[in-house]
């Protein structure tokens, strides 16, 4: 197998996200992301809650912080049973603000269960907001997804996330860095057709009825009788677009949470993000020729490379040509590290780092695609979340 056929694979994933979508989007201009400035629907904010100790109380007092109309605005807090002290420093949060409430799951259910059991206790709200525990809300951030709401088909509002502790190490930086491009570029292209496929559940807006609506289809999901716990913000986002609504991303809603900054940690993450990329891109096939042709393809791409890359490397380590395929990487990379520090050369020395940090990435990218991408496809079937309750990880 020559390096040519992959190298043409990536160069067209890279084609699609790093150029195709950034155009489309200089050439719709304001048409690009429309917003109404008169809606003001009724909101609660869902939060769930596991082991997230005193984390929980920073999370809420930022909610309660938002600029959107205090009467309109309600916070619902689901534990699913945790075991530090996490109840506590909720209740405390809530003291003296009527608008706040914290529910106790009877056992371990899940985030997806718990979220869809605030979802039922919202009745008098129109949108839900999800927020995961372990993020601080910028102010401004439901105003900014609530006015993207500019249709009824709009289903869906998505946020972006920044690293807290970018200058930590060596891997907060190369995350941050990352962060960037995934947030920044990569979903252009979705956002121009709007059909984002993946939406955080760091900060995401839904329209209540259609979270009812999927209600049966989210609590149901397993593979082989074992209910899948990775990936959730990814499959449901998929099941928006599959049912014919409009999924909506914007830069201008955004949230603080923390990277990993271990090597173990970003492992964790990657393996159970792995398990989501494939089920979730496996099973949209059945119905991915029903998105626009040109997101279709970018779907199938994305894919082929998550599939075949692993072969190549493998098959290049075999014969002693492993430095060829680094050096791609390298040469890539590298070129990434320079656009963002042309990008962000604007910012506060603070909030950037230095381009070269995201060089590590040339060497951790075909070691987790020639280690995990195999394991995944092999315990597809894991019900664990790796990553759950761990500070130092921040959500898929």
């Amino acid at each position: 197998m020559e390096l040519f056929p992959i190298h043409l694979l990536f160069i067209v994933v890279l084609m699609n996200r790093y150029i195709l979508g950034p155009l489309l989007r200089r050439l719709k201009g304001k048409r690009f992301e429309r917003v109404d400035d008169t809606y003001r629907p009724r909101v609660a904010i869902v939060v769930p809650l596991f082991n997230e100790g005193e984390g929980i109380f920073h999370t809420v007092r930022a909610l309660l912080e938002q600029d959107y109309p205090r009467e309109l605005l309600e916070i619902i807090i689901v534990d699913d049973c945790s075991r530090d002290d996490s109840v506590a420093w909720a209740n405390k949060a809530a003291e003296g603000h009527a608008n706040v409430r914290v529910m106790r799951n009877p056992e371990n259910m899940g985030k997806r269960k718990g979220i869809n059991r605030g979802v039922r206790a919202a009745v008098d709200a129109e949108i839900i907001v999800s927020v995961d525990s372990d993020v601080v809300v910028d102010r401004g951030a439901v105003r900014q997804l609530i006015r993207r709401f500019v249709h009824p088909n709009v289903a869906a509002v998505g946020g972006r996330t920044f690293v807290t502790n970018r200058h930590q190490n060596w891997m907060t930086r190369m995350i941050e860095i990352k962060f960037h491009f995934a947030q920044q570029w990569l979903k252009d292209l979705e956002r121009s057709f709007r059909q984002v496929m993946c939406l955080s559940g760091c900060l995401t807006a839904y329209r209540r009825h259609v979270l009812l609506q999927l209600e049966p289809i989210l609590e149901a999901r397993a593979i082989a009788g074992v209910p899948i716990k990775y990936g959730e913000d990814r499959f449901l986002t998929r099941q928006i677009v599959k049912h014919d609504y409009e999924t909506v991303y914007t830069l201008d809603a955004f949230c603080f949470t923390a990277a990993p900054s271990t090597l173990s940690g970003y492992f964790s993450q990657q393996l159970r993000w792995r398990r989501s990329n494939l089920v979730d891109l496996l099973s949209g096939l059945s119905h991915a020729w029903r998105l626009h042709p040109v997101i279709t393809v970018h779907y199938v791409s994305q894919l082929a490379l998550l599939l075949s890359y692993p072969v190549v490397i493998v098959h290049n380590l075999l014969n002693g040509e492993f430095w060829d395929i680094l050096a791609f990487h390298f040469l890539v990379i590298g070129l990434l590290g320079f656009i963002y520090r042309m990008e962000t050369r604007h910012l506060p020395e603070d909030r950037r780092v230095p381009g070269a940090s995201f060089l590590p990435m040339a060497l951790l990218m075909p070691v987790t695609y020639a280690l995990f991408t195999p394991l995944a496809l092999l315990t597809l079937d894991s019900g664990s979340w790796e990553t759950r309750g761990s500070p130092t990880t921040a959500p898929a």
